[in-house]
């Protein structure tokens, strides 16, 4: 049999980039750039082509699991599975009520598209609580967002395409993209003597070896610089005051504040000298368009929803808003979190934002003894034992839950303290899609059929939540949904009457309504993308929102209605296997997407001016008995996430390696290749250590997506690298958002006993054996 190649989509970052797979006797064997892509356009990073090692692997679930007291699991039915767990669920509901439920989850080893269905059915049972890995990156920004633009889910995105200058701050596209085609872009502005780039990070990254100025900011000191540089083009009076003038509001207040940061001692801090801050400060003045790209380097930052608000700022400040070339906003098919100004969970006090508790305090949030504490957590393709903060704290309070599920495609570290494990098919096995759709002028939405068959014994999320819906008599029978079916055969019109009417006379169902269209429209719609139908509501409300926008992406003519737009976008989007574009607005028309009344952006957020007032530029740098800075989770050639279990994919540093300077290996008495301990506040490990001088003095780095125990061909499981979050403390977070300082945790090296060096070299070769096969 020669295989078939089919379309489907990258699932390693938010990108998403357009694939084609090659598919032969059931397994996924080669992949390649889709060139029909609308948005990626063929072009392909080197992780993408590694993407079988996801789909074929060792640790792969194929039957539900239930946890004995010793520990150990057994296998069982289905529906036994489904029966105890909504049995365990009802009681703790009847007990506790709703709000001791929490899902933690959505886009990790199984699936975005599974995430309506579950927190649909959760809500269903009077959840509210939800954590994911956006908690734990971006909330402080959605928080900045929601004071400046009106709502939380005002998100920013970037025109490179188009800029002549791009400042990236805390990134490093080269390696993790984050826009499109990344490397093409980085390479189209190196080439071009008209275009300028500036990269803001400790390290010489790639990117920033690429740059026409490195600013090598002290680890942890971007807020100093960052408010160095924006008094600088205060001072200088190299701001946009037409622009200013015309689309924000506050800006004499934001003046005088900056002008009383003391650019000398804040420069210091940084340990950046004033003539690059001036320096920098020029380009930026002489761009004509100048794109700010950021990413965790700040985001999880020491400051960090300070770190977000100050580059809103410089942005606005410039005038590098709304134009060919700058930063925008951008259109949903359907937002990816909420809008929750001024909520808080009431367990431990904490903000709730975009609808998101930070994952730092979910320890607390189950430990703790207030009487609305967690009882019940339920994790869909997430794994907090190795991805948030204070791994000893999190294995502790999973294992004090009344009940924990797990569902996902893999024993993850989280599955193995689970109550119940519930074997999902893999995202290239199903139906799938994400809310990542950050593009401007023109945004671009991927349904994805499945490319391979669901492995044997293991079902799609809108068939788990189906099953349990029915055990805890949530979702209709097919009596009743066999109507809404026979309305939605006839025609999409009789389908949206019938829909309605059913929603009205059952009020309760609204909450599971993914599951009703799941089983009633879902059931018409081609390639077997019944999944996809949830998307349905969300293309009416994009086409009413954006009915221009929606008109030019997908090209309807004038004869089509208003009032038919929106079934036209859903069935653009559930029939194009290489993604379409969803909306293509006018640059002019961002202003229409910030959601004060008088579409002006509010430069003024009084407790950014409290923070800032505080600040103290002697308080920069590790603490000397922590005398170190890491940066925990850096990405890399060879790493992704936590869905990459067989490590077999890497083609190099297997082992995790820390990056260090040379100069500080050598005093601490090691040498390359080195096994050393990292001590933090909380924890140790011991790891291997890489020179590499493009890190400063001082700064370390440890990757992320390593830490997973994979099986062993003598019956064990092997870890694969570093568990980093074993270092990092739940404490060390945004005073705001609650997102952590994962890149600036203070820690200590110390030299290894050869015994206990021996052991870590010893399971490293085991595992390089593994990786190559033998």
């Amino acid at each position: 049999m020669a295989g078939k190649w089919l379309k489907t989509a990258c699932n390693l970052c938010y990108i998403n980039c357009g694939i084609e797979v090659l598919v032969n006797e059931e397994r996924l064997e080669k992949v390649r750039g889709d060139r029909s892509s609308p948005k990626s356009q063929g072009y392909l990073c080197n992780k993408a082509t590694r993407i079988p090692y996801y789909a074929h692997h060792k640790d792969r679930l194929t039957k539900p699991l239930r946890r004995r007291t010793d520990g150990g699991f057994d296998e069982i039915e289905w529906d036994v599975a489904i029966a105890e767990i909504a049995e365990r669920l009802r009681g703790i509901v009847d007990k506790h009520g709703g709000k001791s439920i929490a899902l933690y989850g959505g886009g990790g080893q199984g699936n975005h598209a599974g995430g309506a269905y579950a927190s649909g059915l959760l809500r269903a049972l009077g959840s509210r609580s939800v954590f994911n890995a956006l908690s734990q990156e971006k909330t402080g920004d959605f928080w900045v967002n929601g004071h400046m633009f009106g709502s939380q889910t005002c998100h920013t995105a970037e025109d490179v395409h188009h800029c002549d200058l791009l400042l990236v701050i805390g990134a490093n596209p080269w390696i993790a993209h984050g826009f499109p085609n990344a490397r093409d872009h980085l390479n189209q502005i190196r080439k071009d003597p008209a275009r300028k780039l500036i990269v803001i990070d400790p390290r010489r990254t790639e990117t920033a070896e690429m740059a026409d100025l490195h600013l090598a900011v002290r680890p942890g000191a971007d807020t100093f610089l960052l408010g160095a540089m924006l008094a600088t083009l205060v001072r200088s009076d190299r701001i946009d005051h037409a622009f200013i003038q015309e689309h924000t509001i506050g800006f004499a207040e934001v003046r005088q504040a900056l002008l009383d940061i003391p650019v000398e001692e804040w420069a210091a801090a940084a340990d950046v000298s004033i003539a690059d801050v001036e320096r920098c400060a020029a380009m930026i003045a002489a761009a004509k368009a100048m794109v700010v790209r950021v990413e965790l380097g700040i985001q999880q930052g020491i400051n960090s929803t300070l770190n977000s608000y100050l580059e809103k700022l410089l942005i606005m400040l410039s005038g590098n808003f709304g134009r060919k070339g700058t930063n925008q906003l951008h259109s949903w098919l359907q937002p990816l979190w909420g809008n929750s100004p001024n909520q808080t969970f009431a367990p431990t006090g904490d903000a709730i934002i975009g609808g998101l508790l930070p994952p730092n305090i979910f320890p607390e949030a189950v430990l703790n003894d207030h009487p609305d504490r967690l009882r019940c957590a339920w994790i869909d393709s997430s794994n907090p034992a190795n991805t948030a903060a204070n791994t000893a704290a999190v294995e502790r309070a999973l294992r004090s839950l009344d009940l924990c599920v797990v569902v996902d495609v893999a024993m993850t570290e989280t599955a193995r303290l689970a109550h119940y494990v519930l074997p999902a098919s893999s995202q290239f096995e199903k139906t799938e899609f994400t809310l990542f759709n950050f593009e401007f002028p023109t945004n671009y939405f991927h349904v994805r059929a499945g490319v391979l068959p669901p492995l044997a014994g293991t079902l799609p999320e809108p068939e788990i939540y189906t099953r349990l819906a029915i055990a805890l008599g949530l979702l209709p029978g097919d009596n009743v949904l066999a109507p809404l079916r026979e309305a939605a055969r006839r025609s999409r019109a009789d389908f949206a009457v019938a829909f309605r009417a059913f929603i009205a006379e059952n009020p309760s169902a609204a909450a599971v309504a993914p599951l009703v269209l799941y089983h009633t429209l879902g059931q018409t719609l081609p390639d077997g993308t019944a999944a996809a139908a949830p998307l349905w509501g969300a293309a009416l409300a994009c086409a009413k929102r954006s009915p221009q926008a929606v008109r030019r992406a997908i090209g309807a003519s004038d004869e089509v209605a208003d009032h038919q737009l929106g079934d036209l976008l859903f069935d653009t989007i559930v029939a194009t296997r290489q993604g379409t574009a969803i909306t293509r607005h006018d640059y002019d028309e961002v202003w229409s997407l910030i959601n004060h009344s008088d579409r002006k952006v509010r430069l003024v957020v009084p407790q950014m001016f409290e923070w800032l007032a505080r600040l103290d530029p002697h308080a920069a740098g590790a603490p000397k008995e922590f005398p170190f800075m890491l940066a925990a989770g850096g990405r890399r050639m060879f790493n992704a996430n936590q869905i990459f279990r067989d490590p077999a994919w890497r083609r190099e540093d297997p082992d995790g390696a820390m990056l260090i300077n040379s100069s500080d290996l050598g005093e601490l008495g090691a040498k390359d290749g080195d096994w050393i301990a990292v001590e933090s506040v909380i924890g140790r490990l011991v790891v291997r250590c890489k020179v590499d001088d493009a890190m400063r003095n001082g700064q370390l780095a440890l990757p992320h997506g390593y830490g997973q125990a994979y099986p062993a061909s003598d019956g064990g499981r092997l870890i694969n690298g570093p568990r980093i979050n074993l270092l990092t403390e739940s404490g060390n977070r945004d005073p705001i958002a609650g997102t952590p300082y994962h890149k600036n945790v203070a820690v200590r090296l110390a030299l290894v006993s050869a015994q206990e060096a021996a052991a870590y070299q010893s399971q490293s070769e085991r595992i390089h054996l593994r990786a190559a096969g033998q």
